[in-house]
């Protein structure tokens, strides 16, 4: 069930989400209340569980992680085990930054991110080494249009 949330609550999470290293008392300025009151408000939100851990947006380019690919994979395998060995294949590689379970054509979606196509070769094939899959394909990203929006609110 979606949460109910005031004006604040919105504005405080929408400045969170474009810069969470705001200081408290920009943070009060920016959406109108008194710092007292952010502060509350803030603990309110990390106490319903709307605002988890903070963390800070890297560039993948200039750290020279320049290609992007996204993973599709099919499997006939459903059972309980075959998941916790995959989850576990898919978790323990660092490069996976995003990890879905996908309704449609495939079952599976994984955001990548690498240097370049040697080190992409290398995760998949220690993936596949360690789970057996039906389908892989991947996609390689050539441009990122819009990647990382903050949520609509």
């Amino acid at each position: 069930m979606a949460e109910k949330l005031d004006h604040f609550d919105r504005a405080l999470l929408q400045a969170l989400q474009r810069d969470a290293g705001l200081s408290q008392r920009d943070l009060a300025e920016r959406i109108g209340l008194s710092q007292n009151a952010c502060w509350r408000r803030l603990h309110a939100l990390r106490e319903r569980g709307l605002v988890g851990h903070q963390t800070v947006r890297l560039d993948p380019e200039a750290l020279g992680l320049g290609l992007t690919v996204f993973v599709m994979v099919r499997t006939r395998h459903h059972s309980r085990d075959w998941l916790d060995r995959f989850r576990e294949a898919v978790v323990s590689v660092p490069n996976v930054i995003d990890f879905y379970r996908i309704a449609g054509d495939y079952d599976y979606m994984l955001k990548v991110v690498t240097t370049d196509m040697n080190a992409f070769d290398a995760i998949y094939r220690a993936l596949i080494a360690r789970v057996e899959l039906d389908t892989v394909t991947s996609y390689m990203a050539m441009e990122a249009i819009c990647d990382r929006r903050d949520l609509p609110l």
